[in-house]
């Protein structure tokens, strides 16, 4: 499955509709009938994630050589697409694997370490998670303050991590962290990534966090007390770490604007099936210009998401610059699920508010979108400059 450089959210070449139906079912029958368990709960849904491995998810944009499907990055956010329709839990699990676990050892590791991880990861037996974000240092991430020290053959690690997805569960395998590793000539923070295997030494995932969304998500707090890696574990170029975390970031964007869409288009899917069912003063509330018209809107929304987010992906697989594209993908995708789970909810009116129903779900989860990969704020910055401001 490869990229083109054109892709019409009309009709998908038939390698990438086959996936997408693939997932569909998945998410339809695997998926959705566990959701609100796992979220009542607080579960992580192990075994949602052993069937989305099996299905070869975890490795769409990873090279057959490492163990993956040697797909692409688009085939991966239709998939987060689909899943996010039903479960954003589930979605940012793949999300956060994939985007921010495996690439970043895909596209700046070395041959070692590529051969050591991605197959597991791939395989989606094995999580990896991306420690960037800290308590002092959300947005701004030049704000490191966590330390690798080269003592001999090893890195020393101290700090905290914060807001760390896939990083506490029972198989996760990695955390890449970004670390002060000393100051350039300019006398500025030399800021590199160092891959911190799950079971180091002095390296703690601490009590998960108590969630207003996405509550079947994994998400922790980290500590390093003097965490002791090999000097190999150095992922990328010593100092190199802050830009390739800025590509990192440039391409989860695309794949967070895939799961808003989804959840977009799915609190439509949900509304017009309940507004086609649900009868007041004698008929259908779909018939009622003041609910139809707030579907419509929803439908509007979620349309323009999907075409701002493939058409980043198509920049992204035709190797052009895609910055400015992939945050204008995040900010409208990320709005529509928000404004589209609030909606849904004014839909389905006081159903809208119990925890049964997969809006009131979509209401609690789509917040985050609005903040995690960077904040809206943050979009709107990159755009402006990207325009020349």
């Amino acid at each position: 499955m490869t990229g083109s450089s054109f892709l019409s959210t009309s009709e998908l070449p038939e390698d990438y509709a086959q996936l997408a139906a693939t997932v569909a079912d998945f998410a339809r029958t695997v998926v959705a009938p566990v959701a609100a368990e796992h979220d009542a709960a607080h579960t992580f849904p192990y075994e949602v994630v052993a069937g989305m491995g099996e299905l070869g998810l975890f490795g769409l944009p990873i090279p057959e050589e490492y163990g993956g499907q040697g797909g692409d990055y688009f085939a991966l956010c239709l998939a987060l697409e689909e899943l996010g329709k039903v479960d954003q839990s589930v979605a940012i699990t793949l999300e956060a694997g994939v985007s921010l676990g495996a690439m970043p050892i895909l596209r700046f590791g070395t041959e070692e370490q590529k051969r050591t991880w991605l197959p597991q990861l791939a395989s989606g037996r094995a999580l990896g998670a991306f420690g960037l974000t800290e308590p002092g240092a959300g947005s701004d991430a030049s704000g490191t303050k966590t330390t690798a020290r080269l003592d001999g053959d090893e890195w020393v690690i101290n700090g905290n991590k914060q807001f760390i997805t896939n990083s506490g569960t029972d198989i996760t395998a990695l955390v890449t962290v970004t670390a002060v590793t000393g100051t350039s000539e300019a006398g500025k923070k030399e800021i590199s990534t160092v891959i911190v295997p799950a079971d180091t030494p002095g390296f703690t995932a601490e009590k998960a966090y108590d969630k207003v969304g996405w509550n079947a998500s994994d998400t922790h707090p980290l500590t390093f007390a003097d965490a002791r890696v090999p000097a190999a574990n150095l992922l990328g170029e010593r100092g190199r770490g802050y830009a390739n975390f800025l590509r990192t970031l440039d391409e989860g964007r695309i794949a967070i604007a895939a799961l808003a869409t989804g959840a977009a288009q799915g609190c439509v899917d949900e509304s017009v099936r309940y507004a086609k069912e649900r009868e007041a003063f004698g008929a259908p509330i779909g018939r009622n210009q003041a609910i139809a018209f707030k579907i419509a809107r929803m439908e509007a929304r979620a349309h323009t998401a999907r075409t701002a987010y493939y058409d980043a992906a198509a920049l992204m697989l035709s190797g052009k610059p895609f910055k400015k594209q992939a945050a204008i993908a995040k900010l409208v995708a990320s709005e529509a699920a928000m404004d589209n789970a609030r909606d849904a909810t004014q839909v389905h009116g006081g159903y809208g508010f119990m925890n049964e129903y997969s809006v009131a779900r979509h209401y609690r989860d789509s917040k985050i979108l609005e903040i995690g990969e960077g904040t809206t704020e943050v979009q709107l910055m990159l755009i402006a400059r990207e325009v020349g401001l």
